[in-house]
């Protein structure tokens, strides 16, 4: 007898979060203290008088940075923003971050040194204390764990999925830079690897550069929120490009979205360099990812309020869920959105 061949299902075929939608499904919420388990940028914890925020993310060498162009000090700095910039996400204050790490026997105590260097530079800047982790051996390459814990006052606790139709479409400062920061880098790489001799070329774009190797939380929004004491509707930060996380927050709210292209925030040294690398600046904005802000939704009467925020800009406008995804073109043409943002599993 023949025995029916095991189902095996890759994993690109669910995607990032569908994958842990998929893995996590039948795991219960059982404990009254946790207010929010999986779905949104960080955990939510009943605390004694706030909601504890707790969010993970893990950088593995070859996949999420690479050593030949990422610094370990920047590296460090790097890996601490990008969780606190979860912990921001949901409208919170980080306090604490722990850090695990594993490499191999290539790093000295001397690099380690260096990527500490960069971690405790992010504590002190971002007023967080490091408290805990781990450390062990890999076979190969470098691996950091990261876990933000933060709080949040209870009304003020911002999710993913209270966005109603009408709201406005907000993004903090601009988009795609990273993108093509990565883009140089590679570029430069490649040369390299081809001709050692040759000193890397980075066209003096420090800023595209800069906002892949050393990209900030955006605290400056955060602070803004609590003196304008407006409370977003919905929010999420922009790490695998906007286009993604747009739909989670639409998926989430259960809700459509139109966004405008002249919303949309790109610097001008990045529309330059796509240019020059033949991208069209606007995929880049959409789906390039690593930018770090805050894409966020406010009620229409809070239009006032946005309107004297530094570095906001108002990209649209939250439809019925009917309406689907669009993107308004400068020349008045509709297309649908989707979510093409960049892919852990590849």
């Amino acid at each position: 007898m023949s025995e029916d061949p095991i189902k095996r299902t890759d994993v690109n075929e669910l995607g990032e979060f569908g994958l842990i939608d998929h893995l996590t499904r039948n795991f219960p919420v059982t404990r009254l203290s946790t207010l929010r388990a999986m779905g949104d940028d960080a955990a939510v914890l009943a605390g004694q008088q706030q909601n504890m925020l707790v969010s993970t993310d893990m950088l593995l060498e070859g996949i999420h940075f690479d050593l030949a162009y990422m610094p370990l000090k920047h590296l460090g700095y790097k890996a601490v923003v990008v969780n606190l910039s979860d912990i921001y996400a949901m409208n919170g204050t980080p306090t604490q971050i722990t850090v695990s790490i594993a490499f191999s026997n290539r790093y000295s105590v001397e690099a380690l040194e260096e990527l500490y260097e960069g971690i405790l530079s992010a504590c002190k800047k971002y007023n967080v204390d490091l408290v805990g982790g781990d450390t062990t051996s890999s076979l190969k390459g470098l691996v950091i764990s990261i876990t933000a814990i933060g709080f949040a006052d209870g009304e003020n606790t911002t999710y993913r999925d209270g966005a109603r139709p009408g709201d406005l479409i907000c993004v903090s400062g601009d988009l795609g830079a990273a993108y093509l920061g990565l883009q140089l880098l590679e570029r430069e790489k490649r040369i390299w690897m081809e001709h050692p001799e040759l000193q890397p070329d980075l066209e003096e774009q420090q800023y595209v550069v800069g906002r892949h190797l050393k990209p900030e939380a955006r605290v400056d929004i955060i602070k803004q929120f609590r003196d304008l004491k407006l409370v977003p509707t919905s929010m999420i930060d922009v790490s695998d490009g906007l286009s993604s996380e747009l739909f989670h927050i639409c998926k989430q709210s259960g809700v459509g979205a139109l966004i405008e292209e002249e919303g949309v925030p790109i610097h001008n040294e990045a529309q330059l360099l796509a240019l020059k690398f033949q991208l069209d600046p606007i995929t880049c904005a959409l789906n390039g990812g690593e930018d770090y802000e805050l894409l966020f939704t406010v009620r229409p009467e809070d239009e006032e309020k946005v309107k004297h925020m530094q570095d906001i800009y108002i990209m649209g406008e939250i439809k019925e869920p009917e309406y689907g995804i669009k993107l308004r073109t400068k020349g008045g043409n509709f297309h649908i959105l989707k979510a093409q943002g960049w892919n852990h599993f590849e």
